[in-house]
């Protein structure tokens, strides 16, 4: 007879329960941080595509400088923020799960949605473009990565297909969760390096994303601001409490300074000065993280006694998911019907989009709950 002894299966270690106004800001700017990347997308001025040195080919007024400055300005620091959010929250879970089975995890709530929200945005931009009226929409949008001679999903081959599903999606806020998904998977080393040697890697992670750098599946936001978060939570460093030199006011108004500065430059130059208005897209990004995370307070514990806005956390990752292409193409027939009305456009479209996504979001999750928490990978529910 032979016996066969099964070696127990190591305990789960559970992480230790977030701070509870640590939670409630986590949860607070997941949201925030979507509904400023709605308003970003929404973005009506020319040139559309919007980099750290952009110029304005709309003359200067009230309206456009508005958009302008909060579009490629005060709103930038939200992809920092919820990189860092991110790494925190996954250094947060390393705590005897097997990195194995959290990148199985991972795989369920970053791939699957990635791809099916990749497939839905090749699904309906195709069908919009089975009409005269909306096939223009989409033409106007320009989202076609292969110029205006192949503006339209109906023409792609087979290899485009496949490219604009995998890699560059028609909703191209996904690749975030590209992103996200590369940087967990590599975490062990992460975490290695900065373990041993933080301040070589966060010189190099700083220089790559001071250079916008991005090849294939990595960027230089993630590398320096996921393992910003990964660092802070594996030092155990205090994130709530203002630090020392920390000055709401100053901070602020420098922020909102560079900000303004740098919006008047693309307005000023035809071709704005790449080096300096990368350094003071990056500054303004720096500084804003660091204004609305310490300066946020108040706010959050206010805005988080709120049932409905706490009921609204709840539907992040729809808006997320959801708001690209729909607001490029919406942006279009709003603009074509009125096209004085860039900046009415800019600021009450957002809000339209978002509410359709919220219903939507809240309908699929009360009559098919399994397939809302296959598109969110569990989330919101």
């Amino acid at each position: 007879m032979h016996i066969v002894y099964k070696a127990p299966a190591p305990a789960v270690v559970q992480p230790a329960r977030l701070d509870p106004l640590l939670s409630q800001k986590l949860r607070f700017w997941s949201l925030v941080a979507m509904l400023m990347l709605v308003y970003v997308h929404a973005y009506n001025l020319h040139p559309r595509y919007l980099q750290p040195f952009t110029p304005v080919d709309e003359p200067l007024a009230v309206g456009t400088f508005l958009q302008y400055l909060l579009a490629n300005g005060l709103l930038r620091f939200r992809i920092p923020i919820l990189f860092a959010i991110s790494g925190y929250l996954f250094a947060h879970h390393d705590a005897g799960t097997p990195h194995r089975e959290r990148v199985k995890r991972r795989l369920r709530t970053l791939l699957v949605p990635y791809l099916l929200w990749s497939l839905l945005g090749l699904l309906f931009t195709w069908a919009l473009e089975q009409h005269p009226y909306s096939r223009q929409l989409v033409q106007q949008a320009s989202l076609s990565i292969f110029g205006p001679e192949n503006a339209f999903v109906s023409g792609y081959s087979s290899g485009q297909l496949l490219l604009r599903w995998l890699l560059a999606p028609v909703p191209f806020q996904l690749w975030f969760l590209r992103s996200l998904l590369v940087l967990n998977l590599a975490y062990p080393a992460l975490r290695w390096v900065l373990d041993r040697a933080p301040a070589v890697y966060f010189a190099v992670a700083g220089l790559l994303w001071l250079t916008d750098f991005n090849v294939l599946l990595v960027e230089g936001n993630g590398l320096l601001f996921f393992a910003l978060g990964v660092w802070l939570r594996r030092r155990d460093k205090e994130v709530l409490l203002q630090p020392r030199w920390f000055r709401l006011l100053p901070f602020a108004l420098l922020w909102l300074g560079l900000v303004g500065l740098k919006t008047w430059l693309a307005f000023y130059y035809e071709h704005p000065p790449f080096f300096p208005m990368t350094l003071l897209h990056r500054a303004a990004e720096l500084l804003g993280v660091v204004v609305m995370w310490f300066g946020s307070n108040g706010l959050v514990r206010a805005a988080m006694r709120r049932r409905w806005f706490v009921w609204l956390t709840g539907f992040s990752f729809m808006i997320y998911a959801l708001h690209v292409p729909l607001v490029n193409y919406a942006t279009e027939a709003v603009l074509g019907r009125w096209p004085e009305q860039q900046l009415l456009t800019f600021l009450l479209l957002p809000l339209a989009v978002v509410a359709l996504a919220v219903l939507l979001g809240a309908g699929l999750r009360r009559v098919a709950p399994a397939a809302y928490g296959v598109l969110t990978g569990g989330r919101g529910l």
